[in-house]
């Protein structure tokens, strides 16, 4: 597996992530063409109408996104079981599964290890593979 199918799941937890952001804007933009505390409506109807298609084309995009997640995080969990040295799985989930950065993974393993010598130790096995 390469450096990049093992990031798959980083930047798909990413795009969900301002996938996730942008739904918000959508509703609060939804919410204010809604109603003033009058209650009478605000905004044009139309452009609701748009926000509100805008808003389920892209949760039904988010929940897509979230099966694609569950989909390569399994993925990803069988590889690294499959690696036999207990170390390197380690630091594979860290970094690939829980996203830790290098820095952090050395300061959670300890022993003396260092943020190259984490690095060294992944790139010299997906290397040879």
């Amino acid at each position: 597996m390469t450096k990049t199918e093992l990031s798959q799941l980083y930047y798909l937890n990413r795009e969900v992530e301002q996938q996730q952001n942008r739904l918000k804007e959508l509703q609060t933009a939804a919410n204010k063409c809604t109603t003033m505390i009058t209650g009478m409506p605000r905004g044009n109807g139309k452009d609701r109408d748009l926000l509100l298609a805008e808003i389920a084309d892209l949760q039904n995009i988010v929940e897509l996104n979230l099966l694609k997640i569950q989909i390569e995080r399994g993925r990803l969990e069988r590889y690294i079981n499959g690696i036999n040295d207990s170390r390197l799985r380690l630091i594979m989930r860290l970094r690939y599964i829980n996203g830790m950065k290098w820095y952090q993974i050395a300061m959670e393993i300890g022993g003396g290890n260092t943020e190259d010598s984490i690095k060294k130790a992944v790139y010299r096995f997906t290397k040879n593979i």
